[in-house]
Parts: C-alpha cells; sequence; structure tokens
C-alpha cells in the first residue's frame, strides 16, 4: 500500500487552523494555501535525487549538490492553482501542466475537460496539487493520466483528505506516496471532506 504522510510540523497545523475558519476571507485564504503547499511541497522532496556539483566559495574549492531530478506541477484545476506559487517559491525551475477535471455534482465523478502535458514526458517527479483529496476520483483520473503519459514516479500532495479518498487512491495507485496537513473524519452525502474547510476553489476565488 502506498504511504500516507501527515504533516507534523506545527506551522502546518497553525496555518491550517485558519485556513478551515469561516471568518478567514478569500485573500487570507490564498495566502495560506499557498503557505501549507510550500510546507508541505519541502516534506514531500525530502527523497529527491542529488548529483555532485564542485563549487568555488570566496575561500575555497568544495563540494556541492545539485537536483539530478527534474520536477513537474501537475495541479488540479481549479482549486490546486492555488497550490503553486508556494511550491513554485521553493523550486523555481519546476515545470507546471494543467489538467482540468470537474466533478459530476450527481454521481461524484470526474469529468476531464483540459489537458495540457506534453507529447512525452519531460519530467523525473510529477507532484499532484489539489487541495482537497475528497472521494479520490479525481486524484486517480489524473494519475491514471500521468501513468499513461509515461510519469515514472508521481506523488500527490494535498491539504486535507478523507478516508474514503485516501483509500480509493492507494487501492488505485498503491505505489503514488500522498503528502496531507490533515486527515479528517468523513465524506458528507455531498461528498464534502467534515470537517474540512468548504469548497477550496470557491473559498479561493470568492465565488462562494
Amino acid at each position: 500500500m502506498s504511504s500516507v504522510f501527515l504533516s507534523p510540523h506545527p506551522l502546518v497545523a497553525h496555518k491550517l487552523s485558519k485556513l478551515r475558519s469561516i471568518e478567514t476571507e478569500p485573500k487570507k485564504f490564498r495566502e495560506l494555501v499557498r503557505e501549507i503547499a510550500g510546507l508541505l511541497a519541502y516534506e514531500a522532496t525530502a527523497d529527491l535525487l542529488l548529483s555532485p556539483l564542485p563549487i568555488q566559495t570566496p575561500l575555497a574549492q568544495t563540494q556541492g549538490w545539485q537536483l539530478q531530478e527534474k520536477i513537474g506541477l501537475v495541479p488540479i484545476l481549479r482549486a490546486g492553482l492555488g497550490m503553486v506559487e508556494g511550491v513554485w517559491e521553493m523550486m523555481p525551475s519546476a515545470e507546471v501542466w494543467h489538467i482540468g477535471l470537474y466533478r459530476d455534482e450527481h454521481t461524484l465523478k470526474p469529468v476531464q475537460y483540459y489537458n495540457k502535458l506534453p507529447t512525452e514526458p519531460t519530467v523525473s517527479v510529477c507532484l499532484i496539487l489539489d487541495p482537497m483529496l475528497a472521494t479520490g476520483g479525481s486524484a486517480v483520473a489524473v494519475v491514471d493520466i500521468l501513468k499513461r503519459w509515461g510519469a515514472k514516479k508521481i506523488k500527490f500532495v494535498g491539504l486535507i483528505g478523507a478516508p474514503e479518498g485516501v483509500q480509493r487512491l492507494q487501492t488505485a495507485h498503491p505505489d503514488v506516496p500522498i503528502h496531507l496537513a490533515a486527515l479528517d473524519e468523513q465524506l458528507n452525502e455531498r461528498g464534502y471532506i467534515v470537517p474540512g474547510l468548504g469548497d477550496a476553489g470557491d473559498r479561493q476565488f470568492g465565488t462562494a
């Protein structure tokens, strides 16, 4: 089974609590999404491979290191867009490829409407960015798309997950690690995470 990594960082817990609050306005909500995404990406990329790089400091020659793997960020539109900047601040050379899915409100199944992946893989590691891992349908669909594309190393990075979504993603793709700020109690009858934070897209873009 794939591993689920819940962030133990105090800053993540602190910022997530503010993010959940109904009092948090869209501007602050977007800032918090960006900040938490950066912290989660830091943890999710702890196993990236390095290659040696000789460097000259002002005082001496020394051994340095550089990333050996090229990173690709795959935000699931539209809510995943808010996570990109936070991750990009830490790895500005990462490529960004958008995949658009929406959840059918009746079937709760994902429907693809946009895919901007190039013909062949150009990165070594793909980080799927989506604030909420609810039913898991969108996450599974995107992993399916990336694997068909030829991606070999895929990770899911989200803010909050539900047990149902985590189980679905693990069952479909046990090789994909899941990095979350929190794992909540359950889904309600509408497929929303409880206690959650509401609709992450609406709260970011002020469309609730």
